[in-house]
Parts: structure tokens; C-alpha cells; sequence
């Protein structure tokens, strides 16, 4: 079977008071994209979940000098309001109370401004928002879809991980070890995702509610026959805070880790199968 090369690439980026990471990461995002061939379109959405910092305003800056970049606000997820949603009307009430919600909408709405080119010759990349991506992600991306794979999962390194205790960073790293295979790993992290747009819609896209919507994701694809890839070599840097954003994420497996188990957070890090 033929394999349709891809012609757009769609980025999505969950952000929620993220003021002090973000421009780090469109910094690298953007450099990334640069690197893509001519002729490949690209369009960048930050979902801009209830933001009550300055986040809003340093995006806004962004798209100043970023044609392809766009933003787009939460005022709400499952109908409720939590905390404020900074910034001028409209703003996107989410039925989903998970970041699976916000992300799937980020997805519909970077599908909507890349219409012109073929779901299936689009290629949509997750990351977050204190995170940041080697000039490679991109174009490392999509050389595994141009053999065919409908979805790549890569690893994630902490970045500013001083502050975790020595026993700390050694059970993360046990953890991650724990999931490697040679070239491959056992590992899905929604910081370093990538997905062909017509698989990712034909399965329903990520879960809209909890905790967990990588992982949900990747199940469903692996449910669907999707060939899947999880390379060593496709690395982003994430922040090591303890203090995360989203629930069941990162940063309350470093508390765990902390506090000297792992416990069930740490139980979905590591999926075996494709």
C-alpha cells in the first residue's frame, strides 16, 4: 500500500498560565517548522485554557510576526468555570472536563485552517507548554510517517530538574528505563505526540474526560490496527516542576516520585504493545 506523502503539519499546544515557559517553546516550535521542505504548510493553535496570567498577551505578541500561528480561548471546560479566562470575547465552552477536551478542540480548529490539504496527508504534533522541541521534531516526525506509521510517540527529558531530590531523579529514570527496547520504548507522553489527522479522526480523537488522554489516544489507534511507532530518538525537554497544570500529569508523578512511590500514577508511564 502506498503511502500519501504529507503536505501540512498542524501543531497543537495546551496552555494554561503558562507565562513563563511559552515563548521558549513557540521559540522552538517555530524553529522547527522552519526546517520543514518548502511546499509543506504548517499551522499552529495554543489553546488558551482559563488563563488568568499574562499568557494570553505573550501569545498575542507572537502571532504579530507568526502567520501561522493562532490562538484560541476556554472560558470553561464541562460547563464549569474554573478560576477566570483573561481576555476579549469569544471564548470556546468545552463539554469535556479533561485536556483531552482542550486538545481536540485545538485539533478541529487546526484541521478547519488546513483545510485545503487532505486529512490524510496531514500530520498533526502534540506537545505542551512548558515544553521545548529539538530543531529536528518536526522533520523526525514525518519520516516515520513517510513509512507509513499513522501515529509516533517519542520520549520526553526533564529539563530544569535541579530541584528533585537525587533519589528522585534516580526513580524517574528507572522508570523510563524500565520502558526502553533497544531503539523503541514503551512510553506515550501528549508533550511529544504525533498523528496522521485522518487516523486521529477516524477513532474519535483524544478522550475528553480525566486524566490520561495520551495514553487514551494511543489505545485507540492500536485498537484500530493503526501501524504505530515509538522511537528513543524522537526527544523533547519538558519542565520538571511539581507542580503541573493538569491532573495525573507529569508533575504528579515527580511528586510521587518524591515522596518514595510511585503509586498508581506512575502505573500508565509505560504501555507495552506497539
Amino acid at each position: 500500500m502506498s503511502v500519501r506523502p504529507i503536505t501540512a503539519v498542524g501543531v497543537v499546544v495546551p496552555a494554561h498560565n503558562e507565562q513563563e515557559h511559552i515563548g521558549a517553546c513557540l521559540q522552538s516550535v517555530r524553529t522547527a517548522l522552519a526546517r520543514l521542505p518548502v511546499g509543506i504548510a504548517s499551522a499552529v493553535t495554543v489553546v488558551l485554557d482559563r488563563c488568568t496570567d499574562d499568557t494570553p498577551t505573550l501569545v498575542e505578541e507572537w502571532e504579530r510576526s507568526w502567520p501561522e500561528l493562532a490562538a484560541l480561548r476556554i472560558a470553561a471546560l464541562g460547563g464549569r468555570c474554573v478560576g477566570g479566562a483573561a481576555g476579549p470575547e469569544p471564548a470556546y465552552i468545552v463539554a469535556g472536563s479533561g485536556v483531552g477536551a482542550v486538545r481536540d478542540l485545538g485539533v478541529r480548529l487546526t484541521l478547519e485552517r488546513l483545510r485545503a490539504y487532505p486529512t490524510g496527508a496531514t500530520w498533526l504534533l502534540h506537545t505542551d507548554a512548558d515544553t521545548t522541541v529539538p530543531p529536528d521534531w518536526a522533520l523526525d516526525h514525518l519520516r516515520h510517517a513517510a513509512a507509513g506509521v499513522s501515529g509516533v510517540a517519542g520520549l520526553t527529558e526533564l529539563s530544569g530538574a535541579h530541584h528533585l531530590s537525587v533519589m528522585a531523579q534516580q526513580r524517574y529514570r528507572a522508570l523510563v528505563r524500565a520502558g526502553l527496547d533497544g531503539d523503541r520504548h514503551a512510553h506515550v507522553y501528549g508533550a511529544n505526540l504525533g498523528v496522521r489527522a485522518d487516523a486521529y479522526l477516524a477513532v474519535g480523537g483524544f478522550p475528553p474526560d480525566g486524566s490520561g488522554e495520551d495514553h487514551g489516544l494511543w489505545r485507540r489507534l492500536r485498537a484500530a490496527g493503526h501501524v504505530l511507532a515509538r522511537p528513543t530518538a524522537v526527544r523533547v525537554r519538558t519542565s520538571a516542576r511539581l507542580r503541573g497544570r493538569a491532573a495525573g500529569g507529569l508533575a504528579d508523578l515527580l511528586c510521587s516520585l518524591e515522596a518514595g512511590s510511585a503509586g498508581e500514577i506512575a502505573a500508565p508511564a509505560a504501555e507495552r504493545g506497539p
